[in-house]
């Protein structure tokens, strides 16, 4: 592969020559390409992963002047084939981030892969230059490839399927690059400790892409400390999730592998098996060997923020699960399907949390694909029912009900809020979300709240969920020795088999 060459900024400072001769001919913020900002003073960053959201949420760094794309990366070259929500929304975003309403104008469904990515971040920097033309973004299948060539990066962005995160992140902070990343750290639990040991022992700036600011959160806290709800007895968080579809057991039948797509490098660690598409693009999130099912999809949006602000740093001590069954035809006799490689259609997951610094022993309640809790009785007085995704906080005097990242909070019976003052009511549509912080942490040196070394805890919880639900019992966890107690092959669940090269 012979990459394009990138000038990175440390490439810059010593090439005066070339830029002196642009500066007595345009101005800075023309030779930045994004901005006021020049070359020299920017992040320089590599996104790894040009699926639907790499590509969604690419517009937002291409716009931040204190961001330049200098690589991007995918096992994918070009394809037509992604599966999303939305048939045109990417499409429109990009559009929208060009000015330019003839993007994607012969593409017949929804394009992705690296080709994309490349050309929309040339397109769009080619716009403030003097030429019109820009060709400085280079070009990847392989992240190993790219860590060994590109020398310039500052930061890499991971946005490619859950069971590759673990081994992309390491590598980027073996080299001492800052590592920003989709949730999970890692669809393995003792994986995401290794990710977040090392984050530790290399001092790069991380951060976790589900935190968010959320000041529903510190209000529910605030209420909480004044004894509103009494002492907590449980968190209950619901999704209607998943929005893709999910399986019982593997796919028959040998699919040829498309053209441009890589996929031995896709599996990564995961042990060889046959291609099929129904393992890739955004619906490997149903499987086991590669996703994290709806709770680490949508789980780290609400828990990671809320973890933070009540305090909760100690890891669950048990996780219990159930999952929707599955019934299948053979011969004129249904039959039970043991589903032992995808998350079921719907689940209930609990854990157990120990007391932590300043709250009691709690559970934590997950439920999605539908499920919900019932209405407490003081809804259901106003014949009021939960929200089709929400947060109920239950303490031992009231509770507090509210969206599913604690959106609107309100405190149940109802009647207590009109004894509150109005500011204390939060309009959760004109909350700003700073989308960038990870930026700012790497221009200033200070970790984001964000950080993986945060994350301990909601990596735990997250991952041993899913352990729950394929050892099919309780399951008892010792965060200190992280060893399942109770169960002696559910351990192997903490962990996978790895290929040859591949071992964490």
């Amino acid at each position: 592969m012979a990459p394009i060459k990138t000038l990175n900024r440390r490439e810059f400072l010593g090439s005066a020559a070339t830029v002196a001769a642009s500066i007595s001919i345009v101005p800075s913020n023309v030779i930045a390409g994004l901005g006021k900002i020049p070359p020299s003073d920017q992040i320089t960053v590599a996104n790894i992963g040009c699926g639907t959201q790499g590509l969604r949420e690419m517009g937002e760094l291409l716009q931040n002047p204190k961001v330049r794309i200098v690589a991007v990366c995918d096992v994918n070259k070009y394809s037509e084939n992604y599966i999303d929500w939305s048939p045109y929304g990417i499409r429109d975003d990009i559009r929208k981030t060009l000015g330019d309403d003839s993007w994607w104008s012969n593409v017949k469904g929804i394009a992705g892969g690296r080709d994309v990515a490349q050309t929309y971040i040339e397109k769009y920097y080619a716009k403030n230059s003097p030429s019109g033309t820009y060709k400085g973004c280079a070009s990847y299948e392989d992240f190993r490839e790219l860590f060994a060539k590109e020398k310039g990066i500052d930061a890499v962005k991971v946005m490619t399927p859950d069971h590759t995160h673990a081994s992309i992140a390491l590598a980027a902070m073996n080299q001492g690059i800052h590592v920003v990343t989709h949730k999970p750290i890692s669809n393995r639990l003792l994986e995401g400790r290794k990710v977040i040991e090392k984050a530790k022992s290399s001092g790069v700036i991380t951060h976790l892409l589900a935190w968010s600011d959320r000041p529903e959160y510190r209000q529910i806290k605030s209420w909480m400390n004044e004894g509103l709800i009494g002492e907590l007895k449980e968190i209950h968080n619901w999704s209607y999730r998943p929005v893709w579809q999910q399986w019982t057991k593997r796919p028959t039948g040998n699919e040829a592998i498309p053209k441009g797509f890589n996929w031995d490098l896709w599996l990564g660690p995961v042990p060889e098996m046959d291609y099929h598409k129904n393992y890739t693009h955004n619906v490997f999130r149903g499987w086991y060997d590669f996703g994290g099912g709806s709770v680490a999809d949508m789980g780290h949006y609400s828990l990671f923020p809320l973890f933070e602000t009540l305090g909760i740093t100690n890891s669950p001590v048990s996780a219990k699960a159930y999952g929707t069954t599955t019934r299948e035809e053979i011969n004129g006799v249904y039959q039970w399907v043991k589903n032992d490689v995808a998350f079921p259609a719907s689940c209930m997951i609990k854990w157990k949390f120990p007391e932590q610094a300043s709250l009691p022993s709690f559970d934590l309640i997950w439920y999605d694909g539908g499920m919900k809790p019932f209405a407490p009785q003081e809804l259901e007085i106003d014949d009021k029912d939960t929200p089709e995704e929400g947060l109920m906080i239950v303490g031992t005097k009231g509770k507090i009900v509210g969206g599913f990242r604690g959106e609107n909070p309100v405190l149940l019976p109802e009647s207590k809020m009109t004894a509150r003052p109005e500011s204390e009511r939060i309009d959760s549509a004109n909350v700003e979300r700073n989308t960038s912080a990870w930026v700012e942490a790497i221009q200033t040196g200070e970790q984001t709240p964000g950080s993986f070394i945060r994350a301990k805890t909601i990596t735990d919880t997250i991952n041993l969920g899913a352990v729950a639900l394929r050892a099919g019992k309780k399951v008892d966890f010792d965060a200190e020795t992280l060893k399942i107690t109770n169960d002696e092959q559910a351990n192997k669940l903490l962990s996978r088999e790895y290929r040859k090269d591949w071992e964490i």
